[in-house]
């Protein structure tokens, strides 16, 4: 019997990657997002399942809780739901945009960990173990400049995934955070940047080969395929061109 996870913010980037690469792997995923056209083009790719709910919202995930409930036990959770909103300083960054930050990359990952635990847990006495995997960013380890809101949300993020691997200690329950650094994607700088495409593409501009959806996908699939005993609690990942968050090569690689 295949095992089975749901993967949120599945609708783009690397929550897409990851569904592609779980089914391939003979995963049974339901994939979560608010987006239910880009979920239905998923879902009729891979053969996977899919529930549209927003992770900000405690009536969408309650309902997600039910339906997961009802349809059986859940043996990996995958916490992508997330995002960065403007690049502003601390002085004249926007509140909202802050406060829409926490809700999506802390709050939602509370939400989610909360209405599916119980669902977890059937799931760990079934199989002899359970994952909850989060992604957050390696701006949750090293601040950057103009990065404060996002830096505070997935500081934050972070530590609630190291809270909780204390919580759950004795519980046969993996708790993995998969830290990215510099990943293109269709969507994350063009979001974090209200859709100017030229201020989102100058981000990756003579980059040599930032990461990929795939790159993080394949990190979190390994996380949870890994013999029961074994748990990479921090993964962080990044492009050889960035050494750390605020600082980016460019231009081709070579030694010196």
């Amino acid at each position: 019997m295949a095992k089975r996870v749901v993967v949120t913010g599945a609708s783009s980037g690397i929550g897409a990657a990851t569904v592609r690469l779980l089914r391939r792997r003979g995963w049974d995923v339901i994939a979560v997002a608010r987006r239910e056209d880009r979920l239905r083009q998923l879902a009729d790719e891979t053969g996977a399942t899919w529930f549209r709910a927003d992770m900000t919202s405690d009536d969408d995930v309650a309902a997600l809780r039910a339906h997961v409930e009802s349809t059986g036990a859940l043996h990996a959770l995958v916490n992508n739901a997330g995002g960065a909103f403007g690049l502003d300083s601390v002085e004249s960054g926007s509140v909202d945009d802050w406060q829409r930050m926490f809700d999506v990359n802390v709050l939602g990952t509370k939400r989610a960990v909360s209405a599916l635990l119980p669902a977890l847990r059937r799931g760990a006495d079934a199989e002899g173990g359970a994952d909850i995997v989060t992604v957050t960013s390696i701006a949750g380890h090293v601040a950057y400049e103009n990065g404060g809101g996002y830096n505070a949300a997935k500081f934050a993020e972070h530590a609630l995934v190291a809270v909780l691997r204390l919580e759950l200690a004795g519980e046969p329950i993996r708790v993995i955070e998969i830290a990215p650094g510099m990943v293109h994607t269709e969507e994350f700088s063009l979001v974090r940047f209200g859709g100017d495409r030229d201020r989102a593409d100058a981000v990756y501009a003579d980059v040599e080969a930032p990461l990929v959806a795939d790159d993080v996908a394949e990190a979190i699939v390994h996380s949870v395929e890994l013999p029961a005993h074994v748990n990479l609690d921090l993964v962080t990942i990044k492009p050889v061109a960035q050494a750390a968050t605020y600082k980016v090569a460019k231009g081709s690689l070579r030694t010196r």
